[in-house]
C-alpha cells in the first residue's frame, strides 16, 4: 500500500525515520557546541579560551565546523553587549532576565544574522529555533523565532524585503 493509499484508508502515512545525530551538518554541530560554550560563559563568566578548549574535548567536536564554532563562540562573547543591544529592541525583558539557553540561542542567531551573510536569514532563524527546541524550554523556540524574525528586519533589511516581495 502506498502512502496515498494509507490516507484514503483513513490512516496516516508512516513518518520517515528521525535523523540520527550522525546526519547533523558540521555547522549544526558547531552551533550546538557554541551554544553549550555560551551557556557556560553566561553562567560562570569564565575565560572564553578555557571554555573553547573544554568544548573541543566534547564528543562530536571532530565533526563540527571548527571555524564556525570559533566565530560563534568568540564573536558572541566579544560582541555580547552589542548583540544584547540589538536584542533589547525586540525582547520583552532585559536580556539578563532571559533563560541562559534562550539568551545564548538569541546571541548565536543575531550574530549569524549580523555577520554570516552567506547564511540566508531564514536559515539562521531556523537553526536558532532548532537549537531552542533541542536545548531550551517548552515554548522557548517560539520566543526565539519571534525575536529573531524582528531582528532580521533590521539586520538583514534588504534580504527580508526582497523575500517578502517574492
Amino acid at each position: 500500500m502506498s502512502g496515498g493509499d494509507e490516507v484514503e484508508a483513513g490512516r496516516r502515512p508512516a513518518r520517515p525515520p528521525a535523523r540520527r545525530s550522525s546526519a547533523k551538518s558540521a555547522r549544526r554541530r558547531s552551533r550546538e557546541l557554541a551554544l553549550q560554550g555560551l551557556y557556560e560563559w553566561l553562567l560562570s563568566g569564565g575565560d572564553p579560551k578555557t571554555i573553547a578548549a573544554h568544548m573541543r574535548e566534547q564528543e562530536g567536536f571532530d565533526k563540527a565546523d571548527r571555524a564556525h564554532f570559533d566565530a560563534l563562540l568568540h564573536g558572541c562573547v566579544t560582541e555580547a553587549a552589542d548583540l544584547d543591544g540589538v536584542l533589547a529592541k525586540f525582547v520583552d525583558r532585559k536580556t539578563t532576565e532571559l533563560s541562559p539557553v534562550e539568551h545564548a540561542v538569541l546571541m548565536i542567531g543575531s550574530y549569524e544574522l549580523k555577520h554570516c551573510i552567506d547564511i540566508p536569514y531564514k536559515v539562521a532563524i531556523n537553526e536558532a529555533v532548532e537549537l531552542a527546541k533541542s536545548f531550551g524550554g517548552t515554548d522557548g523556540h517560539k520566543y526565539v523565532n519571534g525575536v529573531l524574525d524582528k531582528a532580521a528586519g533590521v539586520l538583514r533589511a534588504a534580504e527580508v524585503q526582497a523575500s517578502h516581495r517574492r
